[in-house]
């Protein structure tokens, strides 16, 4: 018995930690200390460098200080240039999550993704903010604040480029304490006020870098958390994280999306005081809760619901496939509710059961079979809301939908490398097969009847048997949980 919860443990952190993994993978970790597991799934292969999923070079894009001269048909093509880019970055992004041979470092940039939640219409803007998320994502969280506080997306999209002294904008000030650190309660309208002035002189230029512009910013006095002085944004975050308050919600986030949908207030505290007394590593955060015996407690294995993009990278990763589009991703993305680069709002997504509804629950479990059967997409996404913004957003997302909308009813192309999968599974006897799959795929142990599974399974060979009862298993409400 021993054995094969050393197994689900193993499968447990494979999913939090990343995207699943496959059997014979499974099988090594089995074998070895926590420890050493843990640290390998922290720190990646020695030479794993990050995954390039820049899709554009700056000096492939036109030159935006010419925009307000540019014609009509020009700025249709700039725009044409940055949806196409957009897409193309969701691919090559999910791609990483695929392929990497460090999976969490993708999975915490999904998860910093939603947490500094952003849109924008400029390719640029996203490829730089997201290169700034993965590059931060397992590091220091106030060297990943200042830097996504300084990107052109995040103070673009959070109006910081009209911050100026005597017209303070409230938006960008507002957002970093109650999204980005410290949570709603923890500070006073007057707080926002001073931060606001603080900031005011942030923003970036037509090659999107990062401005100072000290004529616009107010060196008067501020009182900001208790405090006087003349501070600058940089004193601002700095101040941020000096206050517990932003390492419990930083904390608490984490746990919520990498453990249980149920917070646990004094595992909370604990891990929270450790991170603020670890300066903020992410990766020490990380370490302690894959350490931890309770992490590995049957009430937190599968107990969560699997967002959109696990559970694509998840099928994915676990058989290789390409696709005749890829762009493809983006439709089952949006039907199934997480479009990346699409946040709802500036809270990101939600998450844990605001996943499923009747709709979203039906084609789940569906998406094994129209990838792996190649079937028709006959599902039409839901629009996009174009809340997030207006002028060039607001017609970004309309175009969008516009594109989402032309591949209804289209069949979904999908050329499947079935081959490696099934030697994970070699040395299995026929009669284990079905057992060892359902027991690889899913975080329930007999959660999914044998009898049934052999009844639908195609038996007129090896192969075709084991492709039938992992897309049977894949189908199933089980696998929608890690």
């Amino acid at each position: 018995m021993a054995e094969v919860a050393r197994k689900l443990q193993m499968q447990h952190l494979a999913w939090r930690a990343g995207f699943g993994e496959t059997l014979p993978i499974i099988s090594q970790w089995e074998n070895k200390r926590r420890k050493e597991i843990v640290n390998k799934v922290l720190i990646g292969p020695a030479k794993a460098s990050l995954v390039s999923v820049n899709v554009v070079a700056e000096s492939d894009l036109p030159d935006y200080r010419k925009q307000k001269s540019m014609t009509p048909e020009e700025k249709k093509n700039v725009q044409q240039m940055n949806n196409q880019g957009i897409k193309d970055l969701n691919v090559s992004w999910v791609n990483a999550m695929v392929k990497s041979e460090h999976p969490l470092r993708e999975k915490m940039s999904l998860f910093w993704h939603g947490h500094f939640a952003c849109r924008t219409q400029n390719v640029l803007f996203n490829q730089q903010l997201l290169s700034v998320i993965r590059e931060n994502a397992l590091g220091d969280f106030g060297d990943l604040l200042s830097a996504v506080s300084k990107s052109p997306a995040m103070l673009q999209f959070l109006n910081n480029q009209q911050n100026r002294k005597q017209h303070p904008n409230e938006n960008f000030a507002r957002e970093v304490m109650e999204l980005f650190t410290m949570g709603r309660g923890n500070y006073s309208e007057q707080d926002v006020k001073e931060a606001a002035r603080s900031f005011t002189g942030w923003g970036f230029d037509e090659a999107g870098v990062f401005v100072f512009r000290d004529k616009q910013h107010d060196d008067g006095i501020k009182s900001f958390l208790g405090k006087e002085g003349n501070f600058n944004g940089d004193d601002v975050l700095k101040m941020l994280l000096e206050q517990r308050h932003t390492a419990r919600f930083i904390t608490a986030k984490i746990y919520q999306y990498f453990v249980s949908d149920t917070p646990d207030e004094e595992r909370i505290t604990q891990l929270s005081e450790k991170f603020y007394h670890s300066g903020y590593n992410i990766k020490s955060l990380m370490r302690e809760i894959f350490m931890a015996d309770w992490f590995y407690r049957p009430d937190i294995i599968g107990n969560k619901i699997k967002s959109p993009v696990e559970l694509l990278a998840g099928i994915r990763r676990t058989i290789p496939m390409t696709f005749e589009k890829e762009e493809v991703m983006l439709l089952f993305q949006r039907v199934l509710g997480q479009l990346l680069f699409y946040p709802p709002n500036v809270a990101g997504w939600p998450g844990g059961r605001n996943w499923i509804d009747s709709s979203s629950l039906m084609f789940r479990l569906r998406v094994p079979q129209v990838i792996l059967y190649s079937q028709a997409f006959n599902v039409m996404p839901k629009e996009l809301t174009p809340e997030m913004g207006e002028g060039a957003n607001y017609k970004m997302t309309l175009q969008i939908n516009d594109f989402l909308k032309r591949q209804f009813a289209k069949k979904v192309n999908a050329q499947i490398d079935w081959l490696p999968y099934m030697e994970g599974f070699s040395g299995v006897p026929r009669e284990q097969l079905a057992d060892e799959i359902a027991g690889i795929l899913l975080q329930q142990p007999g959660a999914v009847n044998r009898t049934l599974l052999e009844k639908y399974a195609d038996s007129s060979s090896r192969e075709n048997y084991i492709k039938t009862v992992t897309i049977d298993v894949m189908s199933t409400p089980e696998y929608q949980l890690c």
